[in-house]
C-alpha cells in the first residue's frame, strides 16, 4: 500500500464508521433497541475491516520508485565527521 493509499484507506475508514455510527444510532432508535443498534454497528465495522485492512490494487495506484543499486553507487551515503578535539586541562 502506497502512501495516497494510506491516506485513502483512512478516509474511507473515518467515513463509513460515522455513516454507520449514525445509521446504526437512528435504526436504534427507531426499533426501540440497543442490541439491533449494536448489530447494525457491528456489521459497519466488519464491513469497513473488510474494505480498508486489505491491500486492494486501488491502494497501490501510486507507487514509489526505488532508486537502483547501480544508481545508489553512484551516491554514496554522506559520512559523518567524528570531531576529534581534545580536551584541553587547565590546572
Amino acid at each position: 500500500m502506497d502512501w495516497q493509499g494510506q491516506k485513502l484507506a483512512e478516509q474511507i475508514m473515518q467515513v463509513m464508521l460515522l455513516v454507520f455510527a449514525v445509521v446504526s444510532f437512528g435504526a436504534g432508535y427507531v426499533l426501540g433497541s440497543f442490541q439491533m443498534m449494536m448489530l447494525v454497528y457491528a456489521g459497519g465495522v466488519t464491513l469497513t475491516t473488510l474494505i480498508t485492512i486489505p491491500n486492494w490494487p486501488f491502494f497501490n495506484r501510486h507507487p514509489l520508485k526505488w532508486l537502483d543499486l547501480s544508481e545508489a553507487e553512484k551516491h554514496p551515503k554522506p559520512q559523518v565527521a567524528v570531531s576529534s578535539k581534545k580536551k584541553s586541562t587547565k590546572k
